[in-house]
């Protein structure tokens, strides 16, 4: 069966943003330190239309994580924008241009409906008010045999570990203290729903952690 699978990075205190995440700072501030290691990387790099970049100890695991993914789950704060209801003098479009690195369908949890927006290179993004459930049901539809990919950010996250829907996880965890901000585990509980450590992988700045199900590994 096809599997929801998560990945995200973390810092050492267990923060997925720093505080007073905004519109200018959408991760907080000092969140971007978290993702330094995999904007540096060639394979992001070129996932998001850009040259350059390194290859190192991480660039499996990013490429790992972006192989038979066919549709992504992210709450309202990741997609972005204003909170409360849309804007419908200036819609917002996410975060990532005209042409989103997806390239497949992106169903957003939020609590205000919207008609589905159609972007470039095979992005639409479906905006689900009727929770985690239908959204999970939704991307897996539109998925096929391939998996669904978590993307957070945070809370959402939480709703599906808590839920033991989350068949992998991938913790990118970075040598950093952010001290406050968006913790990933706050109220998930003592139970990963049979997630255990499958891999364990060091690169430069960031050592990965690979959680899969027992019935998995």
């Amino acid at each position: 069966m096809p599997k929801l699978r998560f990945r995200i990075s973390i810092s050492l205190d267990g923060y997925v943003a720093g505080p007073n995440q905004s519109l200018e700072e959408p991760l907080g501030v000092g969140g971007e330190r978290l993702h330094e290691w995999a904007i540096s990387l060639a394979a992001w790099r070129a996932a998001h239309g850009m040259e350059g970049g390194e290859e190192n100890a991480s660039t499996q695991v990013m490429a790992e994580s972006l192989v038979n993914i066919g549709a992504t789950i992210m709450g309202r704060n990741m997609f972005g924008g204003h909170p409360g209801p849309w804007s419908s003098s200036a819609p917002w479009t996410g975060w990532w241009g005209e042409n989103p690195p997806f390239h497949h369908p992106v169903f957003v949890l939020t609590h205000y409906a919207r008609e589905p927006l159609v972007m470039k290179g095979g992005t639409t993004f479906t905006f689900v008010t009727d929770g985690i459930e239908s959204a999970l049901k939704q991307a897996r539809r539109a998925a096929g045999s391939k998996d669904v990919a978590l993307a957070g950010g945070a809370q959402v996250a939480r709703e599906y570990l808590r839920a033991g829907h989350v068949d992998e996880m991938l913790l990118s965890q970075v040598p950093i203290l952010l001290g406050a901000g968006e913790r990933l585990f706050d109220n998930v509980g003592t139970d990963l729903h049979g997630l255990e450590l499958v891999r364990t992988l060091a690169a430069p700045g960031v050592t990965h952690l690979a959680f899969a199900r027992k019935s998995d590994a």
